[in-house]
């Protein structure tokens, strides 16, 4: 018998073992950050039903924002959520360096503001199409921003607690390498994050009393 762990280096056994933990069918409905679609190729998983992307890459993608899907209310059981997590302006945009080669390969948004405000409306967004227990599955990271610690993990669970979800499990994905940029090298002052985060949120009416 396989323990399932709350840690693995692949995202990929981690999104199998939410399936066969969380999902009774063992599938992902809707993908709203679908991009190339990495998640699930060669990897044994299947595709969703529904994808979208606000920049569809490919012919069976659908332009779909996660914050207004086109989907009716209650009506799907499972939603993957991959979405940007890092927040600039300026030159760090126009360089050559591993910084932008971060921004490019993960998109960037213009604030923390208003990242963090577009994790809180696509979560009440799959909130609404999400059915009875069904499962947000939102993968997240932490950060140091400007010279400040963001532990978006935590503000991520106490918004989705807030709208109505139990935060049912966590699982962290490990790094063996990560791309750091020249100034975090240069001038470090905290720990380098090497690792994510896989919430599983249910739609259900739970409530933990911790005092």
């Amino acid at each position: 018998m396989v323990i399932i762990k709350s840690i693995s280096y692949d995202q990929s056994e981690i999104i199998k073992w939410i399936l066969d933990l969380h999902v009774e069918n063992h599938k992902i409905d809707c993908d709203c950050t679908y991009s190339k679609g990495n998640f699930y190729k060669s990897t044994g998983i299947d595709a969703p039903l529904y994808k979208f992307d606000i920049f569809p890459q490919t012919d069976d993608v659908m332009y779909g924002d996660s914050r207004n899907l086109p989907l009716n209310n209650e009506s799907i059981m499972c939603e993957m959520f991959d979405p940007p997590f890092l927040a600039t302006t300026g030159k760090s945009l126009e360089s050559n360096d591993n910084n932008n080669i971060i921004n490019k390969r993960f998109g960037v948004y213009p604030s923390e503001k208003e990242l963090h405000q577009f994790y809180i409306d696509s979560m009440k967004e799959a909130y609404r199409i999400l059915k009875n227990k069904g499962i947000l599955i939102f993968k997240c990271q932490d950060k140091i921003s400007s010279g400040k610690q963001y532990m978006s993990h935590v503000f991520i669970a106490n918004e989705a607690i807030k709208i109505g979800f139990y935060p049912k499990d966590l699982f962290i994905l490990l790094a063996k390498n990560r791309l750091v940029a020249d100034w975090q090298v240069k001038n470090q002052k905290n720990a380098r994050k090497f690792h994510s985060y896989f919430w599983v949120f249910e739609k259900k009416d739970k409530i933990i009393e911790y005092v």
